[in-house]
């Protein structure tokens, strides 16, 4: 009897920590902030999803340089769940930094998040530390449109090492992913770190150093995976590489400044940078696309069952749009300008529309490295074998020669 309570004991551990091992995913489709309700939560407790509008999905302001007149030379304008209240629970947010010529965005960690950038204007030096013992340094200067990821928690920076400005947009996998910068945390704490643990940590003198500067989704359980796409071992995701061969190259794509071919029926493009194109997002739970569109293109409706997507308007004019689920189906919709920020919170029906006459691009992040797509159209009408036609006469309540002429399309 013992032993049989033992196993059983075992067994309820065993499933109770698998339980608690995973975050919990939304049971609605969002949950935007309500920051006048006095209930503290983890987050901020939601809004009447009857009273939610498109502009709690909207952010402006991302085409607007940001103030780099600082020591550091650089700015960082955040889009959170505090300016951008419908990423609430959704676990993404996006951010601008600014550099000024030589401007850094100095040491820091994001300690809830993975960082996904990409260099708008200029040329960037990057870079992060791997965390004890080895404490790698992992370096690459990147050029307009080239991708660098910053997996979660660990110390990083960028510095504009050109005579121009800079810019780049970076996404982050939470919508309040915090930053601690390492000068500022070490050396401005507020009361200060006793200067004889400091002095000690760093090995130097107490009187000599420390007085000057004084005034200055589940988790990883490693610094990252870089896909090993050659290993034939099958898991959820890709296995992970020897941490010790892993490059920089590893975190690094180019690409994302090059105009993608439109030509065709609804004269968009999208260029991915999942974990298959950029290895290093392997299990960090992010990725990022460019999105072009001609004269009024369109990213057709679509879903992403795995993730939610952040959208920033690079150029152009795009109405953008998503459908709640049943039984509401409400439509929510709004039209964004260079700069301007919507989201589109996961597994919801969306799509973006250039309303203009010239080319609009997008930049967009999404909350999982392989978010998947789901066309609507291509899936009900393109299916192979094909959906048999009753059933989806039935379905949209039309004549049967109507889904015909609808699935030869595609």
């Amino acid at each position: 009897m013992s032993n049989k309570l033992i196993f059983l004991t075992f067994v309820a551990l065993t499933f109770g920590c698998l339980a608690l091992a995973y975050e919990p995913k939304a049971l609605q489709d969002f949950c935007v902030a309500d920051p006048n309700n006095s209930v503290k939560v983890n987050g901020v407790v939601c809004k009447n999803p009857m009273q939610v509008e498109a502009e709690d999905f909207f952010f402006s302001g991302l085409h607007l340089m940001g103030n780099t007149s600082n020591p550091v030379g650089s700015k960082v304008t955040p889009v959170f769940a505090t300016q951008l209240p419908g990423l609430n629970t959704l676990g993404i947010s996006m951010v601008r930094i600014d550099y000024a010529p030589w401007g850094l965005n100095p040491p820091h960690t994001h300690p809830r998040a993975t960082e996904i950038l990409t260099v708008i204007e200029g040329t960037l030096q990057v870079g992060f530390v791997t965390s004890n013992p080895d404490n790698r340094f992992i370096t690459k200067v990147l050029q307009k449109g080239d991708v660098f990821v910053f997996p979660v928690g660990l110390v990083h920076f960028q510095r504009n090492i050109g005579n121009g400005y800079a810019v780049a947009i970076a996404a982050l996998s939470s919508q309040n992913p915090g930053a601690i910068t390492i000068a500022n945390a070490v050396f401005g704490a507020n009361p200060p770190i006793p200067g004889d643990i400091l002095a000690k940590t760093f090995q130097v003198d107490k009187t000599l150093t420390f007085g000057c500067l004084a005034s200055a989704d589940h988790k990883p359980l490693q610094d990252f995976c870089v896909a090993d796409p050659n290993n034939s071992v099958k898991v959820n995701g890709v296995v992970c590489k020897n941490p010790m061969q892993v490059v920089a190259e590893d975190f690094f794509f180019s690409g994302l400044h090059l105009r993608g071919n439109t030509s065709n029926p609804v004269g968009s493009k999208v260029t991915p940078v999942f974990a298959t194109q950029l290895p290093g997002l392997n299990t960090l739970g992010i990725s990022m696309v460019r999105i072009d569109y001609t004269p009024w293109g369109q990213n057709p409706p679509h879903t992403h069952p795995r993730a939610t997507e952040i959208l920033t308007v690079i150029e152009g004019t795009l109405q953008v749009g998503f459908v709640t689920s049943n039984p509401d189906n409400r439509f929510i919709t709004k039209v964004l300008q260079m700069g301007d920020v919507f989201v589109f919170p996961v597994g919801l029906v969306h799509f973006q529309r250039n309303i203009g006459n010239g080319y609009a691009v997008a930049i967009a992040a999404l909350s999982s490295q392989n978010p998947g797509a789901i066309t609507i159209a291509n899936v009900v009408f393109g299916a192979n074998p094909s959906i048999p036609g009753d059933i989806l006469a039935k379905a949209f309540q039309v004549d049967k020669s109507v889904v015909d002429v609808l699935q030869a399309k595609f």
